[in-house]
């Protein structure tokens, strides 16, 4: 699930908070300096026109820093977050690079064009993406109603899919890193 922790390497920690208190963590980070994401969502407001960010998965946040420093950010600098822990290791859960990477561009995509159809893809076969913004992505193919995704997993409980032409993907052999269950 996770990968190898050294306490001096910098790693993707992932940390829950309490829901509705992601945007003031983040903004916490922002302070002090230490790299994050927070996965949201733009809302607009029709009648005020007011735009306001909402975040996508309930009282979670990643942060990267190495074990000495997460830890003093809760022990010392007293920041409201719990890390998740692996239970195969009984300490922090690392995320590894490619995914948490890999998970953050399939949530920033915007819809791109297609091309032709190469191969023949089954639901649930590992692909790479290779062409266009996600080149490098690689996830699960899915298909609903003539439309492929791929589908990245992030700790083998997180998913993001994204709508990518069949012809920018290629079938890989299963990576490390990813979880045996699928969603449905």
């Amino acid at each position: 699930m996770g990968s190898v922790l050294t306490s001096d390497r910098p790693c993707w920690f992932a940390a829950r908070t309490r829901c509705g208190a992601e945007l003031g963590v983040r903004d916490r980070l922002d302070r002090l300096g230490t790299e994050h994401f927070l996965p949201v969502e733009q809302h607009r407001h029709t009648r005020s026109r007011t735009t306001y960010e909402h975040p996508l998965i309930p009282g979670l946040i990643f942060l990267r820093a190495t074990k000495k420093e997460a830890c003093a950010l809760t022990n010392e600098l007293s920041l409201p977050v719990r890390y998740l822990i692996d239970p195969a290791t009984h300490t922090l859960l690392v995320v590894p690079d490619k995914q948490l990477d890999d998970f953050r561009r399939v949530l920033d995509l915007a819809e791109e064009e297609g091309g032709l159809m190469d191969q023949p893809l089954a639901l649930g076969d590992y692909v790479r993406v290779v062409k266009g913004a996600l080149r490098g992505v690689e996830g699960r193919v899915l298909e609903l109603h003539g439309i492929y995704y791929v589908v990245v997993e992030l700790l083998g409980c997180l998913f993001a899919r994204a709508s990518v032409p069949r012809a920018w993907l290629e079938k890989i052999e299963r990576p490390t890193g990813f979880s045996e269950t699928f969603p449905a």
